[in-house]
């Protein structure tokens, strides 16, 4: 297949096209149009057009809008997840979860399209303020730029275009290079769902060609990222006094206490680690375990990892699949090699198996090294023990990040101070980091971003507040 820009509701070829291969069997999967500068000027136009009218449409037809893209994804879900599978090398299982997500992201955004609520003011709270009456409005912004990664290529793209929809926004984005299609997928359903022609744009291309005119523009209003820090910090300068909403990288980390049922929890916590083949910007990485279970932890965790099954994407029964491209296993590896050479110990895994990188399990990875301090993006996790809760409370914050993390415990009091303690945007009681679940408010502090997701706050993020004020 080839794959055109879509652009005021049309394809739109360019000059060349990239090879789309899939990540697992290098097999070709289509061709994609590489755009150009002038194509993004002309997405961004479209978009700015389209808004003028959009921003007028009645709440209840953008809501129905978006219900019936729910309608269809519901109608097309093994179809999008073979999508996902095959150009992300997503397991079958997880992009059959992924479209119910997006699913659900689409519900609650066509929800919170009818009630984008202001609220009344009582002006006679302050002297002067007697005889008035005030409330607030929120209005779309305009045109936002939604840059979206390759992890979650349709739901990641849902929590940007759902919430910009229902709040009366128009769009452009571009999606990762490796999982284009998954977004084109969405912008051909909205076109039969009846949104207006311009309102949603996608356009693919090198970032480094597309991502300077895209956020510098004084058309767009908004940018809208998830991705790397160093990116994130890149468009955060040059955005100017746009809004920024920056969703970036994370070494999500579990604290298990002694009093947790290992068995009853040990399936959950494998998963958080390996799902996606640790691809996930939640993805359990560090694992602290008190010393008084530490070895029990280990055996159960060692023999859970060897019950999953690395395989084709495609396959139902497939837990761990390729990662995104071989460039990728070449990093890990020299990650790996660097934890042994400062005293780790590899436990399991480690080898690449038929293309693939066997989910890994490392011990006692000393904190400075990059299996540790940064984010893997891999099938990889490593294992410490604590002594003291409180001090590995501080283990997990001495981190650039603060995206999401777990605690296990029976203990409330520990519980309670956990959730204060811990410098991150959400805090998981006795569940894995990696929960997610698509209306709660997601985000992170430090290098983790900026900014909420979550369609009712990513709406606030994408919308304006205005106060009206009436003088009786």
């Amino acid at each position: 297949m080839t794959q055109h820009l879509w652009i005021n509701g049309k394809e739109t070829s360019t000059d060349s096209y990239q090879t789309l291969l899939s990540p697992y069997s290098n097999k070709v999967i289509g061709k994609v149009a590489l755009g150009e500068e002038q194509h993004v000027k002309l997405a961004i136009e479209a978009a700015s057009t389209a808004f003028t009218q959009f921003k007028r449409m009645p709440a209840y037809k953008r809501a129905e809008i978006l219900e019936r893209v729910v309608q269809m994804m519901k109608e097309e879900k093994e179809e999008c997840a073979e999508l996902i599978a095959k150009e992300a090398a997503k397991p079958l299982k997880d992009a059959l979860t992924e479209v119910d997500r997006t699913i659900m992201t689409y519900t609650f955004a066509a929800q919170e399209a009818r009630r984008l609520y202001g609220q009344s003011l009582p002006m006679d709270a302050a002297p002067g303020g007697e005889n008035r009456i005030a409330y607030t409005v929120r209005e779309p912004l305009g045109v936002i730029a939604a840059i979206t990664p390759f992890n979650f290529p349709m739901n990641l793209v849902a929590h940007k275009v759902g919430p910009a929809i229902a709040a009366g926004n128009s769009i452009v984005l571009k999606p990762a290079s490796q999982t284009p299609l998954s977004a084109y997928k969405i912008a051909a359903l909205f076109d039969r769902a009846g949104l207006p022609d311009g309102v949603l744009n996608v356009v693919t291309g090198r970032g480094s060609k597309l991502g300077d005119t895209l956020i510098t523009s004084d058309e767009v209003k908004m940018v809208t990222f998830t991705g790397s820090p160093k990116v994130g910090a890149a468009i955060r300068q040059k955005a100017g006094l746009k809004k920024v909403t920056l969703e970036l990288g994370s070494n999500s980390a579990v604290i298990v206490d002694e009093d947790t049922n290992i068995e009853e929890n040990i399936g959950r916590i494998v998963k958080g680690a390996f799902a996606y083949q640790g691809q996930v910007c939640i993805s359990v990485q560090r694992i602290y375990v008190e010393a008084s279970i530490y070895e029990k932890f280990i055996d159960a965790f060692i023999n859970e990892v060897k019950s999953l099954t690395l395989g084709d994407p495609l396959s139902k029964n497939t837990d761990v699949s390729a990662l995104i491209s071989p460039k990728e296993i070449k990093r890990v590896q020299s990650w790996i090699d660097e934890a042994v050479e400062q005293g780790a110990i590899l436990q399991h895994g480690g080898q690449v198996e038929d293309g693939m990188l066997q989910p890994t399990v490392i011990l006692h990875a000393p904190q400075h090294v990059r299996v540790s301090c940064e984010e893997v993006f891999a099938p990889i996790v490593t294992i410490n023990s604590f002594t003291h809760f409180n001090e590995v409370v501080k283990e997990v914050n001495n981190s650039k990040y603060g995206l999401q993390a777990g605690v296990y415990t029976k203990d409330i009091n520990k519980a309670f101070w956990a959730a204060k303690e811990l410098e991150v945007g959400g805090v998981m009681i006795n569940e894995i980091p990696t929960f997610r679940v698509d209306h709660m408010p997601y985000g992170g502090v430090k290098e983790s971003g900026m900014g909420r997701e979550g369609i009712q706050y990513a709406i606030e993020e994408m919308t304006e507040l205005k106060l009206i004020s009436i003088k009786l």
